[in-house]
């Protein structure tokens, strides 16, 4: 059967999207692949059409449970059966049930932590997989902005499992984070397909403000005059939720806040009430849009900047995904870098909680065998966070792992903090730079990705010159969503049940 006959059999579709017939052709010619395609051009269709044509099992390595639950859902409603996510999402009982029987499933997503467990890895081993799948695949790197430590056990994994046939995909990331990705899963002689990371019906414009009150005000007067859906993306939980009350109390209706904190059908409602016509407006932390396949999103408004051009492209990229004009606003005022400081510093335990460590180390003298029983008391010791403590227990374990003394992991281990803070900040550092130029927006996002200048274009950026007459709202009269006719509880409930069903 020819691709185009399964695409409008499988998918309903009658012709592919940017990128995603090339990625297809080169895995059903056998050839490793890594794929950087634009957000929104569809990255999941590039591992299922061919997963149908080959035999075997296809394994999607996915690194947020949000996003893998998405997936699994969105093929469930393409009339997909046999689709599990292996996640800590399963009771133990679930877990053990779904590894029995996952010779049984087509499509298998797990996280990057589950997948390195002996156990796990023992089942999947006895598996044929047709296609390994690594989703954002800029994980892979220490470099890229999303840098998580179980993704660089993958070349590990992969090659336990026989060297299948891989596929990386991702929306964003440099020449030296494509290397990095190749070098990690060893597939050397991939095949690379890179399309450019330019969105040329998003107009991006930055406007800056010499105080917090004036930046606010300047958002709700958007948030009143922009034609939505949007999403107005924040650094902080709590001031997420303080500016969705905030427009509320304006006269802004339906929008809600999301942020990590949220309870798990917390977040699903507010999803689905998004994806459906219920909500206009999220006020959100980067923890939402990863696998949010909303089309007609029709701004996206920075309230704090991003910590780097990698997150910042992929942001404002869940704008205008039907190919109509959309807008990107970043609100800046002096000093908003600062907070991203902070949170790069959250993220990286500091001298005070290494010399905290090394003293651990000497007295304890843990083993690869038995360090994972010291989490709780060595996050305690040290006070590490999560992110900081699952950072440095994967750090301990590979020197472990390769025989190295306490000393010589505490000599690699800072110069990996140091180099992963000095990385982080010139990233700010860009991004200010960028904010306060007065050149091209657009010209400059092309040329850190090193992509080649593209004609310039009308509502190109703010200095460029743009209008935002065709952003403004469209006064139609009594216009209505036939999803607000849907009870959420209902529909709520409805997924639940699903998910369930799912698991065992």
């Amino acid at each position: 059967m020819m691709i185009e006959e399964v695409l409008k059999e499988r998918f309903g579709y009658s012709h592919f999207r940017s990128g995603q017939r090339e990625v297809i052709t080169a895995l059903l010619a056998g050839k490793n692949t890594l794929a950087m395609l634009p957000t929104g051009t569809g990255k999941s269709l590039c591992y299922q059409l061919p997963g149908y044509m080959l035999n075997g099992q296809v394994v999607i390595v996915s690194p947020l449970l949000s996003l893998m639950q998405d997936q699994v859902d969105q093929l469930k409603v393409n009339g997909e059966k046999s689709v599990i996510a292996i996640n800590s999402f399963l009771s133990f009982d679930e877990k053990l049930n779904a590894l029995r029987q996952l010779n049984t499933f087509k499509f298998i997503f797990i996280s990057p932590e589950m997948l390195v467990s002996e156990n796990v890895l023992a089942r999947m081993k006895s598996l044929n997989i047709s296609l390994f799948v690594i989703d954002e695949a800029h994980c892979i790197s220490q470099w890229g902005h999303d840098f998580r430590p179980d993704y660089l056990k993958l070349g590990y994994i992969r090659e336990k499992l026989g060297h299948p046939l891989t596929v990386a995909l991702t929306a964003t990331a440099t020449s030296e984070v494509r290397a990095d990705i190749i070098h990690s899963l060893s597939i050397l002689d991939c095949e690379q397909i890179i399309y450019s990371v330019n969105r040329p019906n998003i107009t991006i414009a930055v406007e800056h403000f010499q105080h917090y009150r004036e930046k606010r005000d300047r958002l709700i007067e958007l948030a009143k005059r922009l034609q939505g859906p949007g999403i107005v993306y924040f650094s902080s939980k709590k001031l997420a939720e303080q500016i969705a009350a905030d427009l509320k109390q304006q006269g802004v209706g339906n929008v809600m806040p999301y942020h990590g904190g949220l309870e798990q059908e917390t977040r699903m409602l507010i999803q689905q009430q998004f994806l459906h016509g219920q909500l206009d407006l999220i006020c959100a932390t980067s923890a939402f849009g990863m696998g949010i396949n909303k089309e007609n999103i029709r701004y996206v408004i920075h309230f704090h900047m991003p910590m780097q051009f990698e997150s910042y492209v992929q942001e404002i990229g869940r704008a205008g995904r039907d190919g109509h004009p959309s807008i990107a606003y970043m609100l800046y005022s002096a000093g908003d870098e600062m907070l991203q400081h902070q949170l790069i510093e959250g993220e990286l335990p500091d001298e005070s909680q290494i010399s905290l460590l090394e003293n651990w180390l000497n007295e304890q003298k843990p083993t690869l065998q038995n360090v994972t029983e010291f989490e709780e008391e060595l996050s305690l010791i040290c006070g590490f966070n999560e992110i900081q403590l699952r950072l440095t227990l994967d750090y301990l374990k590979n020197c472990l792992a390769n025989g190295n003394e306490f000393s010589v992991f505490s000599s690699k281990f800072k110069t990996f903090i140091k180099e992963r803070l000095d990385s982080k900040k010139r990233k700010i550092e860009e991004m200010v730079n960028w904010i306060s130029s007065e050149k091209c927006r657009r010209l400059q996002l092309l040329d850190y990705f090193e992509e080649s200048e593209q004609q310039q274009m009308n509502d190109c950026c703010d200095h460029c010159g743009f209008s935002l007459v065709p952003f403004e709202r469209i006064q139609a009269a009594n216009t209505k969503s036939i999803y607000n006719e849907i009870n959420w509880k209902e529909r709520l409930a409805d997924i639940m049940l699903k998910k369930r069903e799912g698991e065992h």
